[in-house]
């Protein structure tokens, strides 16, 4: 997946920071006692090297992760200059929560706060969905040969499903 670059002062951000807020949930930066629930919730939904990444976020003042909250409940999560500056990611809804702007609301949430802090530009770093970015905020693919800051990075085998333990 490619690295993407987002142009924090472009029309198409204008736009999506002007969104309305979705109807009855809160995007908010996460709290200091949030962040146990956070990363076991990250790390149940996603996978140990995005609840990683959320506990840097949390070690950061303020902490640079966004939750989506309703009703109490947690329905997602953006961070934002956690694996490298400017860096947006990782993020992600719960799919009961999904199609109803959740993600959309993250996403200009935590590109609003890298403009906040004097970023120019964004990356999303290992972009899956290049589409949904391109589309919501005219995000372009970063030409490169190799996966940049994530080459080589270590991750925790796939269990091997054909034995029983």
């Amino acid at each position: 997946m490619p690295d993407l670059l987002v142009n924090l002062h472009s029309q198409k951000f204008a736009a999506l920071a002007a969104r309305p807020p979705v109807e009855g949930v809160a995007i908010r930066p996460a709290l200091a006692p949030e962040m146990a629930l956070v990363v076991d919730w990250v790390r149940a939904h996603f996978s140990d090297n995005w609840a990683s990444e959320v506990t840097v976020a949390f070690s950061r003042r303020p902490v640079a992760c966004l939750v989506a909250v309703s009703e109490g409940r947690l329905l997602g999560f953006a961070c934002y200059d956690i694996v490298a500056r400017g860096f947006f990611g990782p993020t992600g809804v719960h799919p009961d929560a999904r199609g109803r702007g959740v993600g959309v609301a993250l996403l200009a949430g935590a590109l609003s706060a890298l403009k906040a802090d004097g970023y120019a530009y964004a990356v999303i770093g290992d972009a899956g969905p290049v589409d949904f970015y391109a589309g919501t905020v005219g995000a372009m693919t970063i030409p490169a040969e190799d996966k940049g800051v994530y080459e080589g990075m270590l991750r925790r085998p796939k269990p091997d499903s054909s034995r029983e333990e």
